[in-house]
């Protein structure tokens, strides 16, 4: 089951390494494969603090992908990193959320109507395989 689960968490954190990666170095092709949106389609401010998190993304994001690693190659130091790495996911789901609910209902354009669900659909995938690495890397860490 963990090595599944190493394969679950290294799919899903490469998706959103990758994208924040696209977006932050180019921004063009992450427009047109539908990462992100567009500078003109969007207010700002959002697209300010879109492209600051995806600098940041990158560099953080990739902690995640170390543990599922580690998980599949069924290393202790996986819980560590899935402990580090849930956080900084659990954080990077929230706020994503939170973040585009609060721009919505100000009005703010921040999207399409189905990129902003889409987005938030998968912030809140990510959230929860935080969630759910977290509680897996404390079991672990107690055995």
């Amino acid at each position: 089951m963990s090595v599944i689960w190493g394969i679950v968490v290294t799919a899903l954190s490469l998706l959103a390494w990758a994208g924040q990666a696209a977006a932050w170095l180019a921004p063009s092709t992450a427009v047109r494969w539908k990462l992100m949106e567009a500078e003109d389609d969007v207010n700002p401010t959002f697209w300010a603090d879109i492209r600051a998190e995806a600098l940041w993304d990158t560099l953080c994001l990739w902690v995640m992908v170390a543990a599922g690693m580690l998980l599949i190659f069924d290393q202790a130091a996986w819980s560590y990193f899935g402990l580090v790495g849930g956080g900084i996911y659990l954080y990077f789901g929230g706020r994503g959320i939170s973040t585009r609910v609060t721009m919505t209902r100000r009005g703010l354009r921040i999207g399409t109507p189905e990129s902003v669900r889409t987005g938030i659909v998968f912030l809140a995938i990510w959230a929860a395989m935080a969630l759910i690495t977290i509680v897996a890397a404390i079991a672990a860490l107690e055995s």
